[in-house]
Parts: C-alpha cells; structure tokens; sequence
C-alpha cells in the first residue's frame, strides 16, 4: 500500500517541496505553497505493450467534427463554430462578471435543441438556480439540476443517464473523497478535472468547466489545469460597463485569440451585433487626446477609441495610469516622442483609458497611442474622421501589421473617410477611403499637423 506523506505544494504551478518556503522556486510566486498530504511513490510496473494502439499515419482515417450551436452566435464564433462533442471546456472570469449566467443561458439553450443536459453547481441551491432562470426567462422544464460538491455523487449523477452536455459551476467546489486534501486544493482540482476528462472523451459527452480566477488574472489551480483541457475562455469585462467578452486563450477545435462580445442586461447576456457602434456611440465630437484605432481580435476587426490626458504633476514621480492596455508600453512610446519628436514629457502625468473596459495587447495601437499623446500635448483634435494603426519601432520607424484591409474595411463601414497606416500597408486601397501610408512617426506627426 502507497505510504501517505505531507508535503507543501505550489497552488500556481504544482511544485512540491518537503517543507515550506516563502517563494515557489518553480515558478517564483509568492506565499503559494499550501500543505498538502500525498501518495508514496507507486511500485514498479510490468511491461505491458500488447495494449499498445499503434497505427501508421497513413492508414488512419479521420472523421469530420460534428458541432452543435449553442443558440448564442457570439459564443458559437469562439468555440469555432458550435460546441463539440466529447470536449472539456474552461471557463474562467472574475467574480461577478457573468460566468454561471452565461452558463445556465447555454444549457437553457441546448435543452430547448433536444439535447440531455446536467448543471451541476457547488455554490448555489437549486431554488437559487431556479430564480436565476426565471430573471433570464429561461424556458427548460427538463433541464437537470444537481447542486453537489462531492465528485462521487456527481459521477453517479451522470452514471444513471447519457447527457450529451454537462456545466460543473465551478471546479474548484467539486471534491473526492478519495483525495486526503481540501476542496480546492491542486490536488483536487488536478485529479477532479482528470476523471472529467476520462469521462467526456470515453462517453462522448461535452463538459463545461467554470473556474475562479486569481487576483492576477489567472485561472486558480495548477498550470497543468489548462493544458488538460481543450479549451480555456476568458470572460472578461468592467462590472461598471455593460459590456463582456469572451475570449479563446486555447482552442483545440478553433482559432485561439477569438472575440466573443455579449452586452449584459436584466433579462441576461445579450449578443452585440455591431460591437464597433456600440463603443464610439458617445464619441466626443471634437476632443483632443481622442483617437480610434481599428484592431484585431482573432478575425474579428473592432474599433476602440483610446483616450489620453495630460497634465502638470504635482508630484516628484509624476503618475502613469493606463486602463486596458499595458503600461511598459505606454512607456516605450513615450520614450520615443521624446527622443524623435521632442515631446517634453517628463514633468507631466499621463492618463490613458480604453473605452468600454477593453483590454488591447496588439502592438497595432501604437501609432494611435503615440498621436493621442501628441494630439493631448498640443492640445489638437485630429478630427472625427480618422483612423490610425500601426506598429511603432524603438527608432521612430511605423512597421506594418496583419489584416490591414480588414482593419480599413471596418473604418469604412462606420464611416472612416481617412486612414494613417503603415506605408508597407498603404497598398491596400478601398473605394471611399483616403489611405495615407507613414514610414517614421515624425511622417504621421507631420500628416496630422
């Protein structure tokens, strides 16, 4: 029998230590190693390869992927076109944000299609899940509720009938009684999402997983977590705006980096048709600092307006403060203003906001970024009729970036007369768009004065 040892584990990576420390050596977090109790080493094996499923590349015949829509277009276009059946499903977001909305939406949805659903919930009663979908007018009289946090009896549950879709809300409340540590705990969420996968990949059976997020933005639990499963979404989103999103960090069934957008509302989450609209609908007409900047979230153009403000600091460490885009960044491209435009930036603090509580990581913004920032300092408004993309180099150059006509194909449809791009990009032209290539930034500061 396996002798039962305690060790202290890391909850961000799994790392195991015979002692505690105050800092991961694995993966450097900190205050993350949490006593646990484990298994002995297990005894040698026997060889056994007559089990071993060999075939040649050749001789393997592949079967098309049969997908079924969730009824939400939105959701749909992230999974890749529809869930797929047998596949293991993560979802994580904030607190608050709409998680088990979105979920109970979803089976509600797959129900009304004639599919066999389960949700299971750890944290709310049924009477709880029940008022729930009356707010959202869900119409599933025969959706199964289960509200459980002992993976045995959920096993059981999905035992006594074939779902084709299962939602376990959430993860981390689910835990074995053959597993000596707490719910929650790596060793839990590890071998609990495991025997979940065994079960959707040998009963064909779809399982929607939603996870707690940490205070960095990462799904709780061990890495190894994310490279289980087939798919890990992000809902993201300000609890102060209506908006969220939902993004595809890993799809193996899909593009990853795909946007979803949803607008939440009383009666529930919403699909936005026209997302670009809804985020420059209360543009100021004529502002300085205000730019729009057409980006690129999987094959999805949208138009975000990014907002800058400067002004006189009053402190010795003047403030940089950006909201939903990286401020090493907005570092970068104020050092070169400074050194190739000879901005005068230091003494100022500096205010950076994306409109409607989105994230942009793409180093498409640069150019709009660095021509907010100029446009602030001068106080300039560069109109209401321009859009500016482009990728900003440590030496003032502007480098070209990917889908440059589905950027300004997007500026015409929300009626975008004129476009600073890349002049590697200015190739691409659209009946109906002023198309100004720029090689260096000093080129793009001249165009707009």
């Amino acid at each position: 029998m396996a002798k039962i040892k305690s060790v202290y584990q890391c909850e961000s990576c799994g790392h195991q230590t015979p002692k505690w420390l105050g800092q991961c050596p694995s993966c450097a977090a900190w205050g993350s190693m949490n006593q646990t109790t484990v298994g002995g080493p297990p005894g040698r094996r026997e060889r056994d390869s007559e089990g071993a499923n060999l075939m040649r590349y050749g001789s393997i015949v592949t079967e098309e992927t049969t997908r079924c829509s969730t009824k939400l277009g939105e959701l749909d276009r992230v999974l890749g076109g529809g869930l797929v059946s047998g596949s293991l499903l993560l979802i994580g977001g904030d607190p608050g944000i709409g998680k088990s909305t979105l979920m109970l939406q979803v089976a509600g949805n797959l129900q009304a299609l004639g599919r066999n659903v389960l949700y299971v919930s750890g944290e709310e009663s049924l009477a709880q899940i029940k008022m729930r979908g009356e707010r959202l007018g869900l119409d599933a009289d025969d959706l199964m509720l289960l509200a459980e946090t002992s993976y045995e009896h959920v096993e059981n549950a999905i035992d006594k009938d074939r779902y084709d879709v299962v939602f376990i809300d959430s993860i981390q409340t689910i835990a074995s009684s053959n597993i000596p540590s707490a719910a929650g705990s790596v060793t839990q969420v590890r071998e609990v999402t495991t025997k979940l996968m065994n079960i959707a990949k040998s009963r064909n059976t779809s399982i929607f997983l939603v996870g707690h997020i940490t205070k960095e933005g990462n799904i709780a639990g061990p890495k190894t977590l994310e490279h289980m499963v087939d798919g890990v979404f992000y809902f993201e989103g300000d609890k102060y705006h209506s908006l969220r999103l939902i993004r595809a960090q890993k799809n193996r069934f899909g593009p990853a980096q795909e946007l979803g957008i949803f607008q939440m509302g009383s009666d529930g989450l919403r699909e936005v048709p026209n997302p670009s609209k809804v985020l420059l609908e209360q543009r100021p007409e004529a502002s300085a600092g205000s730019v729009v900047i057409p980006t690129v979230e999987g094959s999805r153009p949208l138009l975000v307006e990014i907002q800058v403000l400067l002004s006189n600091s009053t402190y010795a460490s003047p403030r940089r403060v950006t909201m939903g885009i990286d401020s090493n960044r907005l570092a970068l491209i104020m050092a070169v203003l400074e050194k190739k435009a000879g901005l005068q930036l230091q003494g100022l603090d500096v205010f950076v906001n994306v409109i409607g509580g989105i994230a942009i990581s793409e180093p498409a913004i640069d150019l709009g970024l660095a021509l907010a920032i100029f446009s602030s300092f001068r106080n300039l408004n560069l109109g209401g009729d321009i859009a500016l993309f482009g990728e900003l180099g440590l030496a003032g150059e502007v480098r070209s970036v990917s889908q440059a006509g589905l950027r300004m194909k997007e500026c015409l449809n929300l009626g975008f007369k004129r476009v600073v791009c890349p002049l590697a990009n200015a190739e691409e032209k659209l009946d109906g768009v002023t198309v100004h290539g720029v090689a260096t930034l000093v080129d793009a500061l001249e165009f707009v004065l």
